[in-house]
């Protein structure tokens, strides 16, 4: 706890610092919605980017800009037709995969990233940064925070102590508070607690979603076998934050679940894809399938090492955040007004 109080003190003073205008955040003539958290990960970002591109593509020319984590190039790069997760990081590689019409690029300086991108793309019309909510060098016409339902920013406090990256005031920044990854069924009552929880601004929008997973995917693209609606055994891999939601889910399907967890952007050595081997040749069933996550299915696209994995029947998962009750609606409400606004005062300028 000691650490903890000192490393959110000093992240404290370093937005103390953007409060009173030492350090500058620079606005530039586009609008850019960020997505962020306070927590360190596992908060559904991926999900919820993508919820946003499916929402504009098809009104805005839009691009998706964020670090790329786990990427082994450095400095800004956009997504052509040669783009792995080693170039531009699994999220991203996430989106040029699921929305060819949106640009995707990567970038540790957002600044100059926002810079190379209209140069690059003159016609571009928004910006969705992804995990950028500590990024303050940058300025946002509208943030959006995410938490998740059973590991709230209020019940959490800063690393190491717990997994925050800043104190909990910190929330105060955003314009909109998601949170993520709630039951399926959510009552009145809990939403009330949670609000009555999070102590929100009267200018802050709370909206709830739910994780909704599609069919599984064939990994091979030369898998013809169909699915069965039951299996007597799936082992599942993932290098995510939190994969409990993923796991309630498969158990439906299945009488016995095995999981293997990697850390998040797991980077995949031959000595785990021999653990993951291991783990299904142990199984002593037929009827028997390997699951991943879409995330660690991009990663593991630009890895030579799967070709051991041939003739397995293996599968990934995507997932798409849903909302509760209207919240869907009223996202687009706010973010279309936002977008409406901006419009008018570049208008006016």
């Amino acid at each position: 706890m000691p650490f903890a109080w000192l490393y959110g003190l000093i992240m404290w003073f370093r937005n103390k610092l953007f409060d009173w205008g030492i350090l500058t955040e620079k606005e530039h003539y586009i609008p850019i919605i960020s997505i962020g958290n306070l927590s360190m990960g596992g908060t559904g970002k991926t999900p919820m980017v993508e919820s946003l591109i499916r929402l504009f593509q098809e009104e805005y020319k839009l691009a998706t800009l964020s670090r790329g984590y786990g990427r082994k190039t450095k400095g800004f790069v956009i997504a052509d037709e040669n783009a792995t997760a080693k170039i531009i990081g699994d999220e991203s590689m996430q989106y040029v995969k699921k929305f060819p019409k949106a640009v995707v690029a990567v970038s540790e300086n957002r600044n100059r990233g926002v810079e190379n991108l209209l140069k690059r793309v003159p016609d571009l019309e928004l910006i969705i940064l992804d995990d950028a909510f500590q990024h303050r060098f940058i300025k946002a016409g509208l943030s959006i925070l995410l938490t998740d339902f059973y590991h709230l920013y209020s019940d959490d406090y800063v690393f190491p102590a717990g997994s925050l990256r800043e104190f909990r005031r910190g929330a105060r920044r955003a314009d909109i508070i998601i949170v993520t990854k709630t039951p399926i069924v959510l009552s009145p009552i809990t939403r009330r607690r949670i609000t009555a929880e999070l102590k929100l601004q009267k200018r802050q929008l709370l909206l709830f979603s739910k994780i909704s997973y599609d069919k599984l995917l064939p990994y091979f693209d030369n898998n013809k076998k169909r699915l069965k609606k039951h299996y007597s055994h799936i082992v599942l891999f993932s290098g995510i934050a939190n994969n409990y939601p993923l796991q309630d889910h498969l158990q439906q399907f299945c009488t016995d679940l095995t999981t293997l967890s990697f850390s998040d952007h797991h980077e995949y050595k031959p000595k785990d894809i021999d653990k993951i081997l291991e783990a299904y040749n142990n199984v002593f069933s037929q009827n028997k399938i390997l699951v991943t996550t879409e995330k660690d299915a991009m990663r593991l696209k630009s890895c030579e090492l799967t070709s051991v994995f041939e003739g397995i029947p293996f599968y990934y998962i995507p997932i798409r955040a849903i909302f509760h009750n209207g919240d869907g609606e009223l996202l687009s409400k706010a973010s279309l007004s936002f977008l409406s606004n901006f419009k008018h005062s570049a208008k006016e300028i």
